[in-house]
C-alpha cells in the first residue's frame, strides 16, 4: 500500500510565514490574482487554456427564430385611402410577403395577397367587403 503524500506545511512549521515572504503577503485576495474569475483573459489566460479550454464562447444551440416581417391593417387603410395601392377587379389590391395583423381598422374593400395572417385581420377584411388569399394560390 502506498504511504500518504506528506503536506509541504510541514516543513515550515516554526517560521514566521511559512514561506510566503512578507506577512503582508498573504493578505487579501490581490495576492491571489483577483477574486473568483477575475483575470481569466488576461494573467490567468495560460491556466484557462490549460485545464478549463471550453470557458470562453457559445455552448449548445441557440433558437433562431426569424421574424416575418407585419403589415398592420391601419397601415393597408391609410394606404388605400390616399391612393397609393394599384386596382384589380375594381378594388385596390396590395401583395405583402410576410404577415398582416389586425391593428386597427380597415374602412375600404381591400384585396390582400400575404404569406400569412391573423384570424381577426381576416374577419376584419372581410366585414369591409375586401378578400385575403395566400402568395402562390
Amino acid at each position: 500500500m502506498p504511504g500518504r503524500k506528506k503536506k509541504s506545511i510541514g516543513k515550515f512549521r516554526g517560521t514566521r510565514s511559512c514561506g510566503t515572504g512578507n506577512v503582508k503577503n498573504k493578505r487579501g485576495s490581490g495576492n491571489r490574482g483577483g477574486v473568483g474569475g477575475a483575470g481569466l483573459h488576461k494573467h490567468k489566460f495560460s491556466w484557462i487554456t490549460a485545464y478549463e479550454p471550453d470557458h470562453f464562447g457559445s455552448k449548445g444551440m441557440r433558437r433562431r427564430s426569424a421574424r416575418m416581417a407585419e403589415l398592420h391593417l391601419y397601415e393597408i387603410d391609410s394606404k388605400a385611402q390616399k391612393g397609393k395601392l394599384e386596382n384589380k377587379e375594381g378594388k385596390p389590391f396590395i401583395e405583402f410577403e410576410g404577415k398582416v395583423l389586425a391593428t386597427g381598422e380597415i374602412r375600404h374593400a381591400v384585396n390582400v395577397k400575404a404569406l400569412a395572417w391573423s384570424e381577426r385581420a381576416e374577419e376584419k377584411i372581410k366585414a369591409a367587403g375586401g378578400s385575403i388569399t395566400r402568395i402562390g394560390e
